[in-house]
């Protein structure tokens, strides 16, 4: 996204130091690896019960995110608290302009106005019916968008009051204009959440509390939006929906257990929203194993680091209790997956059409009896396949000083018993802070999106139905392919998968058996819902198989649903596949890297508190850093984009 500051200075820092020539390597530069994408939407599920997508061209911003030109400072929740109150007063002059064909773009408001000049103003617009009509509430927002620039100075009641009445006529003018207009029963929608913000920020005054946003985490956003005002109809609208989509925010999988921290959500709607540059979404131009870890891989690679793969760390091994030292991590113990062939470090990159790629699967000519283990079928990434050719312990003092834990949330309750026995805090944090499984779904299409009905522009659209509430057109990668049949479309597909019983986890096969019911997810959905997306992809009723493009020839003359097996579709069960939630009342439990729990022992993922707490990129890259901080003082915090965020 747009916002991520630290993730994409990164990449910019890695592709810069890469040096890859442009005149072999296809994404030399971290311009090739990143293109704009400004449209986004969601699907609106209108209240006749159809299904209508509801797509936004979000306009370019200046520069470029990642780029220290320019590169923008703290925001208050002040700040944020005028942008919302402008959004809400530009909303309201694209529907005057609309329904009354009159636009009140650049009216002067009271800038500069004494406090009690104001007071008087919200006096008498309540006082005399001044917030009816639209022009009524534009101009009760210049108001309040001028209280919210001296906001300590106001009473809290009276400015209450004046929200109150400005809610009220909004809601009547929603009733008025919105019965037949989809378009605008939209826009209402987004206004009635932004309002219930706005209220939500003055009456818990989160512009002084020195927790900022982090002080409402303990309700779930949809309950503090209610709280503040927000209608049935706002809280389950299709915005709302595809914020709770995009996070996979829903307890144990299940979509009837949604559940965000309110402070979190709303930051990250505030971040999002207010504080992208160039584009809302950025798409990669090869996949994330390419664009991403590759260039990592050679840069890090290139400096001297050592890399040690087929390795599953199994625990975290503690000093002994009572010994003359602070507890810390004494050991770390390893099976050994596989050896490297004349005992050399592993070559994990392959070369295509001279890009170097992250492949999905190892090269077993590499291993000792790669063979074997490959006729074995060894998964060396499944926490179920616990086969090993060896054991290893690396002790402190001889093999290492300092350890960064950064595995997935899911995995650390595996690796960490030993620090969840002896601090009460970390097995805290281990229980609360909870993670998910997620489904995916890839095709390869030989007719483009137009030719299969859709018709909008290139986009990114959630907040539809599962099993597969998220789509992500990505014509970008069409040129990386190369098919014997033309590739027309590529599309990502992906949402929140239910979780499984322990009983079932623990069965070796769960993975597989998870596989085939994302196959028959897809089957399903390709079935049954994609035509809401794609009204021209259906047959008799049927999904038309024969748009799939298949790289296996055994399989092209078979326009059956069995060609799904010819697309990539994946069960993210992995402990470290799962994705780290959100829940509300649980942000608290979170431990920042900069913590010192264990004397030689930092932490780094997404799952931290890094000051976007919240499942994504952007959060894995911030926690990296504080990491990095923790262990060198290097880089400073003040150059941690958002971490200081209120």
């Amino acid at each position: 996204m747009g916002f991520y500051e630290n993730a994409f200075r990164l990449m910019r820092e890695c592709y810069a130091e890469a040096q890859r020539d442009p005149a072999t390597c296809p994404i030399a530069k971290f311009e090739d690896a990143f293109k704009e994408d400004p449209h986004c939407g969601v699907m609106d599920l209108a209240p006749d019960g159809t299904w209508k997508p509801w797509t936004v061209l979000f306009p370019s911003m200046p520069g470029t995110p990642g780029d220290t030109t320019g590169a923008p400072q703290g925001w208050t929740v002040t700040d944020y608290l005028q942008r919302s109150i402008t959004l809400v007063r530009t909303l309201l002059e694209t529907v005057r302009a609309k329904v009354e064909g009159v636009s009140s773009a650049g009216t002067p408001g009271p800038v500069g106005a004494a406090p009690s000049e104001l007071t008087g103003l919200m006096a008498k617009l309540m006082r005399y019916g001044g917030l009816a009509g639209l022009g009524g509430l534009i101009q009760g927002l210049e108001v309040l968008d001028e209280v919210a620039r001296i906001l300590p100075r106001f009473p809290g009641d009276l400015i209450l009051k004046f929200h109150a009445a400005l809610a009220d006529s909004a809601r009547a003018e929603i009733e008025r204009m919105t019965r037949n207009d989809d378009g605008l029963r939209r826009l209402w929608e987004v206004v009635e959440l932004v309002l219930a913000t706005i209220r939500g920020i003055i009456r818990h005054r989160l512009t002084t509390d020195p927790r900022g946003f982090d002080a409402i985490d303990q309700y779930d956003c949809r309950e503090w939006l209610r709280m503040n005002g927000a209608s049935e109809r706002a809280v389950n609208s299709a915005f709302l929906r595809a914020l709770y989509d995009l996070a996979f925010a829903y307890e144990d999988g299940d979509v009837n257990k949604p559940g965000i921290a309110a402070g979190q959500a709303v930051r990250g709607a505030v971040r999002a929203f207010f504080t992208y540059r160039g584009a809302f979404f950025w798409k990669m131009s090869a996949g994330m194993g390419d664009v991403v870890f590759a260039p990592f891989y050679e840069v890090l690679s290139r400096r001297g680091v050592r890399f040690e793969f087929f390795h599953r760390l199994t625990n975290l091994g503690l000093s002994e209790v009572g010994a003359a030292e602070p507890p810390h991590v004494a050991r770390l113990e390893f099976d050994v997956q596989a050896e490297i062939k004349g005992d050399r470090e592993y070559q994990p990159l392959v070369d295509v059409r001279g890009l170097p790629c992250w492949p999905s699967a190892p090269d077993f000519s590499q291993l000792k009896d790669g063979a074997r283990l490959e006729a074995q079928d060894r998964r060396f990434e499944s926490h179920w396949d616990t086969r090993k050719v060896s054991s290893k312990t690396l002790k402190v003092g001889r093999d290492f000083d300092f350890v960064v834990l950064a595995v997935g949330a899911g995995a650390v309750p595996f690796v960490c018993q030993e620090l969840m026995a002896r601090n009460a805090r970390f097995r805290t944090m281990t229980e609360k802070v909870k993670s998910v499984p997620t489904q995916a779904l890839q095709l390869w299409l030989n007719q483009d999106v137009r030719q299969l009905g859709w018709a909008g522009p290139s986009v990114n659209i959630s907040g539809y139905v599962e099993p597969f509430d998220t789509w992500a057109d990505m014509p970008q990668l069409i040129s990386q392919e190369s098919f014997a049949t033309p590739v027309k479309a590529v599309a990502y597909f992906c949402s929140v998968l239910p979780d499984g019983t322990p009983t079932e986890r623990a069965a070796a096969d769960y993975p597989e058996q998870r596989r085939q019911e994302v196959r028959s997810n897809a089957i399903q959905f390709l079935n049954r819902d994609v035509q809401r997306l794609w009204p021209l992809c259906l047959k008799n009723q049927e999904f038309r198989w024969e748009l799939l493009v298949a790289a296996d020839p055994r399989t092209k003359k078979s326009p059956t649903a069995g060609r799904i097996d010819t697309q990539f579709f994946s069960a993210n069960v992995e402990p470290s596949d799962r994705y780290s939630l959100s829940l509300p009342g649980t942000l608290s439990a979170r431990i920042s890297p900069l913590d010192s729990l264990f004397d030689n022992l930092t932490l780094a993922g997404d799952w931290t508190d890094c000051g976007f707490n919240e499942g994504c990129v952007e959060a894995a890259v911030m926690s990296g850093r504080l990491a990095a901080h923790a262990l060198s003082r290097f880089p400073k915090l003040e150059d941690i984009i958002g971490y200081d965020h209120p």
